[in-house]
């Protein structure tokens, strides 16, 4: 055997080498296969379980406190009495200043009439006129009808003579009714207080002109401000909740941190069309005078509980196309949307009228694109209590 044959390997250890070395490739690519296949499978299940979303899930709360309902609106004097004149003329004097108290019948201000006293001057001589033709008329109707009796005129002429008469007792009527509507107009001279309060607004002075009637210039308001008013429009689904009598808080910019107490009087007890509100009157007490008509205030209602009335927080509502809706989920993590309706706005919470249960799991602030059927992923509850609450 020659030296290069010891130096090479037998066929049989070389094909066992060579079968060895196609095993462990084998295995490798094997390997490899199923660790791409795995991590691809993970992969997949990871992009999944990522696609479906995950939710916070609140329930709806009942039996909770009305709530407050915070409306503004504008005071107004109980009573209001604009003073314009009946009577042209010239203001000779006026007495009443603004913010001056004043009792009913007082003077406020007084009308120079040269015009009037004229038409006053004329209507007297005209009232003595006519009742001196009623006065000779009268005289000769007596006479007349003594001498019928005894057969010296006629009948037709006596009847003249009364008839006369009777005509100069009108005319002598109408006379005084015209005096006596000058002299009422005369009385218009003196402006008066109509009623116990405050002079708010002088709007003459002296010498200036003064024109008859409503469609003239306000010369004086006096206001009763010992009691004030006060007209809220409240929305309508929350008129069922306000009721006669019931007791209010007020708040104006003058006083901070201060509350005003007022008392429901009247509601119109119809809804305006246009607003959607009905107006509610409210009456407030002013004895020590702190508060002025005019200005705003800010009227609290204290609303009663519902029991039927669910609370969620406002951030469960989703308005769209479809109306407003909440999503719901249930037993198996499906997604539901139910239309609801809104019976009281807080805020942070609204108290839902309709659409819901009491024991429906609403997704709080659902994202976009959630559909019905949709699966979700719940975390862990919220403890009773967490969300917000008004």
């Amino acid at each position: 055997m020659s030296p290069d044959n010891l130096h090479q390997p037998p066929p049989r250890r070389l094909r066992l080498a060579a079968t060895i070395a196609a095993i462990v490739v084998i295995a490798i690519v094997v390997a490899g296969v199923a660790t791409r296949a795995n991590d691809s499978r993970k992969l997949r299940d990871w992009t999944d379980a990522q696609a479906v979303p995950t939710v916070n899930v609140v329930s709806p709360e009942s039996g909770q406190g009305g709530g407050e309902l915070d409306l503004p609106g504008r005071l107004q004097a109980y009573a209001r009495a604009p003073i314009f004149a009946r009577t042209s003329g010239y203001l000779k004097y006026w007495k009443a200043d603004i913010g001056q108290k004043v009792k009913a019948g007082d003077l406020l201000a007084e009308i120079e009439t040269p015009d009037l006293d004229q038409q006053l001057l004329q209507a007297k001589a005209d009232l003595a006129s006519a009742r001196a033709n009623e006065a000779l008329a009268l005289t000769t109707a007596k006479r007349w009808q003594a001498m019928r009796d005894s057969d010296s005129v006629s009948r037709q002429e006596v009847d003249e003579k009364t008839g006369d008469y009777e005509a100069k007792h009108a005319l002598a009527q109408a006379a005084q009714a015209n005096l006596e509507r000058i002299q009422a107009l005369k009385g218009f001279a003196k402006l008066v207080a109509p009623f116990d309060g405050v002079v708010t607004a002088r709007e003459t002075d002296v010498g200036a002109l003064i024109n008859a009637g409503g469609g003239g210039q306000e010369l004086f308001v006096v206001s009763d401000v010992h009691k004030l008013r006060m007209y809220v429009n409240v929305p309508q689904n929350y008129v069922p909740s306000i009721r006669d009598g019931a007791t209010v808080k007020l708040t104006v910019p003058e006083y901070p941190g201060k509350t005003f107490s007022g008392t429901v009087e009247a509601t119109s007890a119809a809804i305006n069309a246009a607003s959607g509100t009905t107006l509610v009157q409210v009456s407030v007490d002013n004895a020590d005078g702190k508060l002025l008509p005019g200005g705003y205030a800010s009227v609290t209602f204290d609303l009663p509980a519902d029991a039927a009335l669910l609370r969620v927080p406002a951030s469960a509502l989703v308005f769209d196309d479809k109306g407003l809706r909440v999503a719901t989920v249930d037993g198996q993590n499906k997604v539901a949307f139910k239309v609801v309706t809104i019976a009281r706005d807080f805020g942070k919470t609204v108290q839902l009228g309709s659409g819901i249960a009491a024991g429906d799991r609403l997704i709080e602030s659902p994202p976009d694109g959630l559909a019905d059927g949709d699966t979700v992923r719940v975390n862990a509850p919220k403890a009773d209590g967490d969300h917000a609450k008004a």
